[in-house]
């Protein structure tokens, strides 16, 4: 296969009967006379014009692999000189008519090749020579013609676009490395770049890795940034993970600059289909009632990072209630946790309440400022434990609003509860600077109506009905059937239906336990005196503007943390994202970078320690047993 695919041979190349080479070696004899207008072929020696002439039909087109460095119409277009012509073009005129059989293998430099092309060239004959010298071999023939004639193709590429000589000419020249005698060697591979039918490139082609951009949902488009399409060996990628800016477009001065027609825009559609083709975004919601306790858990996967999303989220939005005394070590351990793959895009507090609010550091240059505003419940309190705060700012062209609140607590202040709700979505003041992406859609009393998503999460204490024996009773029944019973009380739920509180919000499924009251570091629920009933007092509720922009994942609690009386409540969202425009106030890629490398030292401090307690155990086991 390989012979017919590769003609230069050294048969090609041997003295043959009837050939110059061979003729002259024979004596002179008479030939007809060629015409004085006739040029000199590329490789004829002038001192064999008179010499007998015996034309040969041209050799056939060498069919060459498709190479990933050059495209395949270059080489429909090119034509190939053999390397029997390329040597005498380079060697000069010698009496044997160009034969490499009567050269000396010290002869090659005599021509003075060029500085390029001097490190393979040389070789070339003595590794053939050494395939060859058991008896004559096709396949050595073959491999060599193959190296020669690409080794011409790159020459003539070079000399043709005037490039300066390639970094081999300024190196000493070095032999070729050994060829085996399997076609698939790392030699044969490296000289044609990529080598389609290896085992190692279809392994890697069965293991492309995947991205989705829905952690739970499967059925997500392939991200064009997560591929691979080179050879364990081969000699370079042709993938990159820049995509190529063309100057004509880096050049264009359009008037619709800022449009959502703009080509090219920072916000655009073109932007938006390149990190999310499909325009939904993963985003992670929580909220935690700490309790006020300024221990926190050894151990933050279990509420960022749960076991049942096998990826990562693209945003992450946390609120606490009665927050740690250090709230800067609170943010620490969160970007600890998420690692160097995310930023703290913005944080905010009033008293108690905090939320903080971070994305994939490849995000941050299509958020707009990030905006917040504050609400106060309760005015007679020096340290405002209740209340709420809100963070908004608008990604790509969908504005986002978060709130967190901290709702009067008891089992009877119903209507309380009720008059928290509407003081908070009277006055917290936002969007402020960052414009409304559907004004005529807004209402000046309601800040929910202001944004295309909304999500309200806190501790908003409202109870189960019918005391704590009912619902102890409840909880020993099934699994199965006692969360829709303790539901059925639910205060929040009943609320709800009435129209009275979070009118257009929606709230997943719930399928886990009421998250309060536990005794702090175990799991059983309120043991005190006071007997509190256990409750889903935390929640997260969501609300679009757009029908179906916004679909549930998960909503679930973390049981494993135990610091507080209260457990964790998260959930996973996937967001419809819109493309927008360039001409609103941007953050223009600002993070808390201080934060950021903060996080990552104390995560590799920690990784080093974790290291070296593994061997101090592995060190005392070998001590015990010896």
């Amino acid at each position: 296969m390989l012979k017919g695919r590769f003609p230069n041979t050294d048969e090609d190349l041997a003295a043959r009967p009837g050939s110059p080479a061979a003729d002259d070696r024979r004596g002179p004899e008479k030939s007809p006379v060629r015409p004085l207008d006739t040029p000199v072929q590329v490789g004829e020696d002038p001192q064999a014009r008179g010499r007998p002439f015996s034309p040969k039909p041209p050799p056939p087109r060498p069919r060459l692999e498709r190479a990933l460095s050059l495209d395949e119409k270059g080489w429909r277009k090119r034509r190939f000189r053999t390397s029997r012509e390329d040597l005498a073009t380079r060697n000069g005129p010698s009496p044997s008519g160009g034969s490499l059989q009567d050269e000396a293998p010290g002869t090659a430099t005599r021509g003075g090749s060029p500085p390029c092309l001097s490190t393979s060239l040389q070789e070339i004959p003595t590794t053939r020579r050494a395939l060859g010298s058991g008896g004559p071999s096709s396949l050595g023939n073959c491999l060599s013609g193959m190296i020669s004639t690409s080794l011409d193709l790159l020459h003539r590429d070079g000399v043709s676009a005037g490039s300066t000589p390639r970094l081999a000419s300024l190196l000493p020249p070095r032999p070729l490395p050994a060829m085996d005698w399997n076609v698939a060697s790392d030699a044969l591979r490296t000289a044609n770049k990529v080598d389609l039918d290896h085992a190692d490139r279809q392994l890697r082609w069965q293991a492309r890795p995947f991205r989705a951009h829905s952690s739970l949902c499967p059925g997500q488009p392939p991200s064009p940034l997560a591929r691979d399409d080179c050879s364990l060996h081969s000699a370079r990628s042709a993938v990159s993970l820049l995509v190529p800016v063309r100057t004509k477009d880096v050049r264009n001065r359009s008037y619709l600059e800022g449009s959502l027609l703009a080509s090219g825009a920072l916000m655009g559609a073109d932007e938006l289909a390149r990190y999310f083709p499909d325009r939904n975004v993963a985003l992670f919601v929580a909220t935690w009632n700490m309790q006020g306790q300024k221990e926190l858990p050894p151990n933050l996967d279990e509420l960022l990072l749960p076991a049942e999303a096998d990826f990562a989220q693209d945003l992450y939005v946390v609120g606490v209630q009665e927050g740690c005394s250090d709230r800067r070590e609170w943010e620490t351990r969160l970007q600890e946790t998420l690692g160097p793959h995310y930023v703290m895009l913005y944080s905010a507090a009033h008293g108690a309440l905090y939320m903080s609010v971070l994305i994939r550091r490849d995000l941050i240059w299509f958020c707009s400022e990030v905006e917040s505003s504050t609400v106060t419940t309760r005015i007679v309190s020096q340290i405002k434990t209740k209340g709420a705060l809100g963070v908004s700012f608008t990604f790509f062209g969908t504005s986002l609003l978060f709130i967190t609140s901290h709702f009067t607590s008891g089992d009877g202040k119903v209507g309380e509860r009720l008059v928290d709700y509407s003081k908070t979505v009277q006055g917290l003041a936002l969007p402020k600077n960052v414009p409304d992406t559907s004004p005529y859609r807004s209402d000046a009393a309601d800040v929910t109506s202001r944004f295309d998503g909304v999500f309200w999460f806190g501790d908003f204490n409202f109870r189960l009905s019918g005391g704590r024996a009912a619902v102890d009773a409840i909880l020993k029944r099934d699994p199965g059937a006692r969360v829709q019973e303790l539901l059925q009380r639910d205060q929040l739920t009943r609320e709800m239906k009435r129209g009275s509180i979070f009118k257009g919000f929606q709230e997943p499924d719930i399928h886990f336990l009421p998250s309060y009251k536990f005794d702090v570091g175990k799991d059983s629920y309120d043991t005190t005196s006071k007997q509190r009933t256990p409750s889903y007092t935390d929640r997260v509720m969501y609300r679009s503007r757009h029908r179906d922009d916004i679909c549930p994942v998960k909503y679930s609690s973390c049981p494993g943390i135990r610091t507080s009386d209260h457990r964790p409540v998260y959930g996973l969202f996937r967001v419809r994202v819109r493309p927008g425009r360039d001409n609103i106030p941007l953050a223009a890629g600002k993070f808390d970078r201080e934060l950021y490398l903060i996080g990552i030292k104390r995560r590799i401090s920690r990784e080093i320690q974790r290291q070296q307690a593994l061997k101090s155990q592995h060190s005392s086991a070998i001590c015990t047993v010896s």
